[in-house]
């Protein structure tokens, strides 16, 4: 038959045709992978900065949390240190705790962060990105226990497929097999639909569309644009909680559609993204939800994006073991994807969990609840012997937590000041649920210089103080041109811990029972 014979475009046209064409997208996604993998090292890149400035003073040797015994306490509780390593994989049971192996590991996943940034794309290079980073997730403890850990290093174990692994180049001539884009849409759906549907089951003020009304105030790391956006009339708040349900619980049904219709649910994902980027401090969690949206274009779309030299380079299908390989992958994907899809079909779904140890397939989703007021804590100390109606207390600041009615909100995102964050919990919990804030404490009044890398501002920088206190506050965030210059108001509500002095019994009680002493 010739080419254009009524009967060939006949056979081109028929059922079993289209549902193959649209099942396996002809479409190439050699740009897509460029583009997913440099924003991915931007991700992985500030991660490990971040590693390397606070890993140490939050779980180094002297740090809030210390690693060692807790990696000790995994090997005690699974009877070995070869079953904790099972339980809890990490290059730290190899090289140790010492700050000079966190230091070591964080820099190395820099420099090789950087060189995905600046396009190397090799499987082995992400291989070694997701050992790294999920060996500092494994002794992060309460400073590494966020939802975006996880999607992180499942985001990146989809990379490692994703590439070649005898090339480095930025655009390999060989594109990436379809079957690992359709697992970075997989991801990106499940992502946006346990957000949604947590957001439905977990406050009625979804439902009401009323939670905008606080969350700019009460978020963990308010930004100077959550400020502005907390002035809007309550008509406003309403539709834009209306776009988050658009977006979360509607637009991923079309993550799998035809080309049209993908390409306009990715950009609408994208957007609400840049949107959650700019009105808040969501760490480098929305920076990497955006990779997989990336997902739903194809080089016809992201070609454009690229200098022509670029995209004039050959393009060639994957070879067959790596398309054997993705689909190898795909499998233990879609066994490993039963708990997570259970549970978002469950009335009782949770959130930012994994179900297998190397956090391969997780299940997601942000704000289930929304706190109603902004509760602070705000430590303080003195350095007179006794306390006094006169007693004049300091304040410790933090680099992003409100303290400083009168500091301009923070604007930080991608890079993610963990401490602070964990204040905010500390906040809407007592001292007992959140113990590593006692340790802060005492180590506050021992001079311990090993927590100053997340201060912003020590009262006490040359001797330490002789009383330290905890004070609750409520924060709220000031109108727009009330004359007061002004971030914040704040109301104290009591004390939260202390007054105590660093051989107060009872401190020193709670400090061993941890081991922190």
């Amino acid at each position: 038959m010739a080419e254009g014979d009524p009967e060939l475009e006949s056979i081109r046209e028929t059922p079993e045709r289209r549902l193959v064409d649209w099942l396996f997208q002809p479409a190439s996604f050699r740009f897509t992978r460029f583009f997913i993998l440099r924003l991915l090292g931007l991700v992985y890149l500030v991660a490990f900065v971040v590693a390397w400035t606070q890993l140490t003073p939050l779980v180094g040797n002297r740090g809030l949390e210390p690693a060692g015994p807790y990696l000790d306490w995994i090997a005690h509780s699974a009877g070995g240190r070869f079953a904790g390593f099972l339980r809890a994989p990490s290059l730290f049971w190899l090289t140790g705790t010492s700050d000079a192996a966190l230091h070591a590991v964080s820099a190395v996943g820099i420099v090789l962060s950087l060189a995905v940034l600046l396009g190397a794309t090799n499987a082995l290079l992400q291989l070694a990105l997701w050992a790294l980073y999920m060996s500092i997730v494994h002794v992060g403890q309460t400073f590494y226990g966020y939802g975006w850990e996880i999607q992180l290093l499942e985001t990146g174990f989809l990379a490692i497929f994703l590439c070649p692994v005898t090339t480095v180049r930025p655009l390999p001539a060989r594109g990436p097999p379809v079957a690992i884009v359709w697992l970075f849409r997989w991801l990106i759906v499940r992502v946006m639909l346990g957000a949604g549907l947590i957001k439905l089951r977990g406050d009625p003020c979804w439902r009401e569309l009323t939670c905008l009304v606080y969350h700019y105030e009460t978020q963990p790391n308010p930004s100077p644009m959550g400020w502005l956006l907390h002035q809007a009339p309550p008509w406003f708040q309403h539709v834009g909680v209306a776009f988050n349900h658009l977006v979360e619980l509607v637009v991923p049904f079309f993550v799998f559609s035809r080309a049209r219709a993908r390409h306009v649910a990715g950009g609408l994902l994208v957007a609400f993204q840049v949107i959650l980027i700019v009105s808040g401090n969501l760490s480098f969690l929305n920076w990497l939800t955006i990779v997989p949206a990336i997902a739903c274009f194809d080089d016809g779309v992201l070609g454009r994006l690229l200098p022509r030299r670029l995209r004039e380079g050959a393009s060639e299908g994957p070879s067959p073991s790596h398309r054997v390989t993705s689909y190898v992958v795909a499998f233990f994907v879609a066994v490993l994807s039963i708990n997570p899809v259970t549970n978002l079909l469950s009335s009782e779904q949770v959130m930012n969990t994994s179900y297998d140890r190397l956090h391969l397939v997780g299940t997601y989703g942000a704000f289930g609840s929304i706190n109603r007021a902004r509760l602070e804590v705000v430590l303080e100390g003195t350095s007179d012997d006794e306390i006094t109606d006169a007693t004049v207390w300091r304040e410790y600041q933090f680099p992003c937590k409100p303290g400083d009615v009168n500091r301009r909100p923070c604007m930080i995102t991608p890079y993610h000041y963990r401490l602070d964050w964990q204040l905010w919990f500390a906040g809407f919990e007592s001292y007992e649920e959140q113990p590593w804030i006692v340790h802060l404490v005492y180590m506050f009044l021992r001079g311990d210089r090993s927590v100053e890398p997340l201060l912003a501002y020590d009262p006490f920088p040359d001797k330490p103080p002789q009383w330290v206190r905890i004070q609750r506050y409520q924060y709220r965030m000031t109108r727009l041109g009330d004359g007061t210059g002004a971030w914040w108001t704040r109301e104290l509500l009591g004390d939260y811990l202390g007054p105590v002095k660093v051989d107060a019994p009872e401190l020193v009680r709670f400090v061993n029972a941890y081991g922190w002493q």
